[in-house]
């Protein structure tokens, strides 16, 4: 026969302040989502009237020749890059709050290590792309020291 310690059965249970803390929790988060999504909106409208801009002003000036069309599908491209970039935060959140306000609303402990899930990837998510742009901002802060002290040279 196995022997279990009390670390190994012990359950947690949410008291009413917790539950209470976590539903305001999910309602927040559930709001940001929703502002997450149309902000992605917002950036997929740049994207197509970034390109429609910078290719009418490529062929506006002649003199940009193929730079300033080719430049507006850069520009687009870029644009929509960033919007699915940040679709997956804005997604977790919203799984995170929508599966926790079931799980509270059900009392369903499965339901609620879901949202806890989507939470988890959510700020994984956020913080592997911090130090992907911590990162770049210290190459860049390398790259224009060495290529300040090549040029004083």
């Amino acid at each position: 026969m196995e022997e279990h310690s009390v670390i190994e059965t012990f359950e947690m249970k949410l008291n009413e302040s917790a539950k209470d803390f976590l539903r305001e929790t999910a309602k927040w988060a559930y709001f940001l989502s929703i502002l997450g999504y149309i902000g992605i909106g917002f950036i997929i409208l740049a994207a197509l009237f970034a390109g429609t801009l910078f290719s009418a002003m490529g062929k506006m000036n002649p003199a940009m020749g193929m730079m300033g069309s080719s430049f507006g599908m850069a520009m687009a491209v870029v644009y929509l890059l960033i919007a699915a970039l940040y679709f997956f935060p804005v997604y977790y959140l919203n799984k995170f709050a929508s599966n926790a306000k079931a799980a509270l609303n059900t009392n369903d402990s499965e339901t609620l290590t879901t949202s806890f899930r989507y939470l988890k990837s959510h700020y994984k998510f956020i913080g592997i792309m911090t130090l992907v742009v911590f990162s770049l901002y210290l190459l860049m802060f390398v790259g224009m020291i060495i290529g300040r002290m090549a040029f004083s040279v």
